[in-house]
């Protein structure tokens, strides 16, 4: 049987799993991120955990590994100033784990791997140009035309989140104001909360939460009880979604959007300003063209299926 690993690298927990060509994850395993100062020893831990998971598994042929790794760069295979990560500068991560491993390595950053995902194994199976949107700690996406993903020049283009949509608004962590993951995020909503709770008017069962305990999912969770506070921060955080993903529909006229990520999960409640606000301002050619989708893989380990996929993507293709 023929498989590859998918690894996904976060700021604390690394996860591995190896997948078939259909997405089937046979086999998984965590890894503490944090406990590796050295990238080359973590490396090794990979590569070892890997080999490790393979034993478990009769007649199985590991062809290579894909990485989705925050601000990786496919066409390096590099890890450049990740803030999160506990190694600094840039990082020659795929060859440092291929030589590891001695398989062949693939590497994007997270939000690209996650698009490959989608269009490989979820809501975007057959489509040829639609924007993935995940939306998490903060905002990432991944751009895929003509059936491809879209890198740029640089290796980094598609920082959907990084769209400055209110000037001289918060201050986000790249170091500019008014991006668009600081206000459309877990954390992004949980500040609209307690903006909205600074004002006058407004009662609220979120009111008893200390904002800094406070998650996304505190918030729609009373959204659904009818909390008008809670709802208003989603109306809010959907309206500014929905404007942006008209302005890039000129661009890009995707098949669609499709969210990902803890605040997607809300469902309807981002949904349906998102869906209004991004109808009401799209282009009249492109009205009714564009579909606002919910991932299909939010249910499964989405991660490590979007590094696989990167993985069998670029064998297929000869790339690696």
């Amino acid at each position: 049987m023929d498989v590859v690993a998918g690894v996904d690298i976060g700021g604390t927990n690394t996860e591995v799993g190896l997948v078939t060509r259909e997405g089937e994850i046979l086999a998984e395993r965590r890894i503490d991120t944090t406990a590796y100062p050295d990238v080359d020893i973590f490396c090794d831990a990979i590569a070892a955990n890997v080999a490790a998971l393979s034993d478990q598994l009769d007649d199985c042929q590991l062809r290579g590994i894909g990485v989705g790794a925050p601000n990786g760069n496919y066409y390096s295979g590099t890890i450049e100033e990740a803030p999160n990560l506990v190694w600094k500068g840039i990082i020659p991560f795929a060859d440092l784990l291929g030589a590891a491993s001695r398989l062949p390595v693939s590497l994007t950053n997270d939000a690209n791997a996650a698009a490959i995902g989608e269009m490989m194994y979820g809501a975007a199976r057959h489509m040829r140009d639609f924007v993935l949107v995940t939306l998490g700690t903060g905002l990432g996406s991944g751009f895929v035309t003509g059936g491809e993903l879209l890198y740029g020049s640089t290796g980094f283009a598609g920082e959907l989140g990084h769209m400055i949509v209110i000037q001289d608004g918060r201050r986000c962590g790249c170091g500019r104001r008014g991006c668009l993951e600081t206000y459309v995020s877990a954390p992004g909503i949980v500040r609209t909360v307690g903006e909205l709770l600074a004002e006058q008017g407004w009662r609220s069962d979120l009111a008893s939460i200390p904002l800094r305990d406070m998650s996304s999912r505190d918030v729609a969770e009373a959204a659904a009880q009818g909390d008008a506070l809670a709802r208003e921060a989603f109306e809010r955080t959907g309206v500014l979604l929905g404007r942006t993903l008209a302005n890039v529909a000129v661009i890009s006229s995707p098949e669609a959007f499709i969210l990902f990520g803890g605040l997607a999960q809300s469902g309807r409640l981002i949904l349906d300003p998102a869906q209004r606000e991004m109808e009401m301002n799209l282009l009249p050619v492109l009205k009714g063209s564009v579909r606002l989708l919910l991932s299909k893989l939010m249910d499964s380990n989405a991660a490590v299926l979007g590094a696989a996929a990167l993985a069998w993507t670029d064998l297929d293709k000869g790339i690696v």
